[in-house]
């Protein structure tokens, strides 16, 4: 078990104490080492808590950047075939610094794009910077068992592995939501995208699940035909990203796209 968290900001930047205390928040579920990224223009904001399995070695340590400094990885879980993969990514020529399943994403990543999702067998939640394209891309396993939040807040946009850190940046209005407390008292349970906290949304599970969120509008990879309105998720039709799952669980390639704020 490891804990992710990561910041973009639109028009400010982000505080790197900020981002320790958030990443710190997840202390927890990592107490093996800590690491924080921030990009040069410091808008991005990455963080991970690290419960060392695979490779016990620094080389493991996170955030990781790729051999050609494109991708950054913030990731948790545990990817079950990885020495399979990283034997066929061998054979393509990749390079690996590290034994662990870590590179071996950003590496597949770096290889298939997101079609690498649907060579993992395993438990994950991850995030992918690209410093090229300045896109953030989201994933998750197909039956959520690792959990990821995410929330838009002014101008920010945050993630993490619980709603703990989430709540600890300075942005974000602390509010009961009611929808969500009435729901959990009628069904024991949330079987929506909502938290007890208003503004702060479960990432859905799929198989791939893959979010783009583009600094600027315009089409992500692969996604041209699901684009959705670039607008605030409240803004949305009820339950509309919940829509796309059944389609991803029936083996659809397309990514699930969650949207930004018009503004952005």
């Amino acid at each position: 078990m490891c804990g992710i968290v990561g910041q973009v900001e639109h028009r400010g930047i982000v505080d790197p104490a900020g981002l320790v205390a958030m990443r710190d928040a997840l202390e927890h579920r990592g107490p093996d080492d800590a690491g924080s990224w921030l990009s040069a223009d410091g808008r991005v904001g990455l963080g991970h808590r690290r419960l060392s399995i695979v490779d016990l070695s620094e080389g493991g340590a996170q955030p990781m950047v790729d051999n050609g400094g494109q991708f950054v990885l913030t990731y948790n879980g545990e990817i079950y075939n990885y020495l399979e993969i990283r034997k066929e990514l061998t054979s393509l020529g990749a390079h690996f610094r590290s034994r662990s399943d870590s590179e071996v994403i950003l590496e597949a990543y770096k290889q298939w794009g997101s079609d690498c999702l649907s060579r993992f067998n395993g438990m994950f939640a991850f995030a992918i910077w690209d410093r090229n394209q300045q896109r953030l891309l989201l994933a998750r396993d197909r039956y959520g068992i690792k959990p990821l939040y995410y929330a838009f807040f002014d101008d920010c946009f945050l993630f993490a592995s619980e709603q703990k850190p989430i709540l600890t940046h300075p942005s974000v209005k602390k509010q009961l939501d009611l929808e969500a407390v009435l729901e959990y008292f009628t069904f024991q349970n949330l079987f929506t995208d909502k938290t007890f906290f208003k503004g702060i949304h479960l990432f859905p599970p799929a198989a791939p699940a893959l979010a783009h969120f583009p600094l600027v509008a315009g089409r992500g990879d692969r996604a041209a035909d699901t684009q959705l309105p670039l607008v605030h998720p409240d803004k949305l039709p009820p339950l509309l990203l919940r829509r796309l799952i059944p389609r991803e669980l029936r083996g659809a390639r397309t990514p699930t796209v969650v949207p930004l704020p018009r503004s952005w």
